[in-house]
């Protein structure tokens, strides 16, 4: 059944409805992105169409037709919405639209899941128990899988092993075992979801300067040097530890495929400085493909509906891509690495 993935349009969860999801949702199709099916209402999709200027069909999805129209899989909102104002009541049916994707990407009735934005906070009212879209997606994934976040555009790839805690956490958060666990999910799926037979993976060190032989701190020379001639004895093409700062300039980004940077705004900052508006969230890991926008709901701009789609864009294109890849690894896998992509 996997062979005919690539052929299967993306399914584009709603996010949360007062966000700009729904916006760039249609703006996306109105730029001529195809082989998509939206999630949601098709009264509340086709208002937000006026309301941007569109003029756009919508249908009921139907996996037979193909009349030009914008296929919806439809689900109902408990209450009205208003842009800009989440309403927790709204909640469960966003949390059962994510659940439900993913359902029927598993089954193969879609290529990819590709997530809109949504506020943990409004979701924490109805009950949600995940930190974020990404432990959640996780969890349905039999419960079993171990998500690693991946942001990229066309000139950059890396995955933060820590997220969302205080830089005063870093440290004492990063064990051996989550670094060794994070490259090898990042070999397989880049050799399995993006074709490169030996993915080159660069580390960032910790310190400034990578800690300058333990004059800046002895995490890089007494902890993470070791372990990184560790993995390369078992096989795994990595360098580093590097130097931050010096990881990111143009010829540096042609001597590794991909970096595990060890902190949330060490990997942020150098990706969105490349491409603010075309990078990619990817969740590693699964047994499905999964991507999204890389930027938040944006409640402050959704009722001005002047939002710009080419994150949500750039995600639906790299699932394709993703999609396609292991198509092609079943035909017959790549054996060249591009550096760089």
């Amino acid at each position: 059944m996997q062979s005919s993935i690539a052929h299967q349009p993306a399914l584009i969860t709603p996010g949360d409805p007062a966000g700009i999801g729904p916006e760039i949702a249609v703006r996306a199709f109105a730029s001529g992105l195809r082989n998509i099916v939206l999630m949601g209402d098709i009264t509340h999709l086709a208002s937000v169409a006026q309301k941007c200027g569109l003029d756009i069909k919508f249908t009921p999805h139907d996996k037979h037709a193909d009349d030009g129209a914008c296929q919806v899989l439809e689900m109902n909102w408990p209450a009205d919405i208003v842009p800009g104002v989440p309403d927790s009541r709204n909640a469960p049916a966003i949390i059962e639209a994510i659940s439900r994707a993913v359902a029927l990407t598993k089954d193969n009735d879609f290529s990819a899941v590709v997530t809109n934005p949504i506020a943990k906070s409004v979701l924490y009212e109805a009950g949600f128990l995940h930190p974020g879209h990404t432990e959640f997606l996780a969890a349905l994934d039999t419960g079993t899988a171990t998500p690693v976040m991946m942001l990229a555009n066309d000139q950059l790839k890396i995955v933060p092993l820590t997220i969302h805690i205080p830089l005063s956490e870093v440290a004492d958060s990063i064990s051996d075992a989550a670094i060794t666990k994070t490259v090898t999910i990042i070999d397989k799926d880049l050799k399995h979801r993006f074709g490169l037979s030996h993915p080159r993976i660069a580390v960032a060190g910790l310190n400034p300067h990578a800690g300058e032989n333990g004059h800046i701190g002895g995490f890089e020379r007494d902890r993470l040097t070791p372990l990184l001639t560790t993995l390369k004895a078992k096989g795994f093409s990595i360098t580093g530890p590097h130097s931050a700062d010096s990881l990111f300039h143009e010829a540096a980004r042609e001597q590794y495929d991909i970096v595990l940077a060890m902190y949330h705004d060490q990997a942020l900052i150098p990706v969105k400085t490349l491409d603010f508006h075309n990078s990619v969230n990817v969740t590693l890991g699964l047994s499905f493909i999964r991507t999204s926008p890389d930027h938040g709901t944006a409640f402050d701009i959704a009722p001005q509906f002047t939002a710009r789609p080419d994150s949500l864009i750039a995600a639906v294109k790299m699932a394709g891509q993703m999609a396609g890849q292991i198509v092609g690894q079943i035909a017959g896998p790549q054996h060249s690495s591009v550096p760089g992509q």
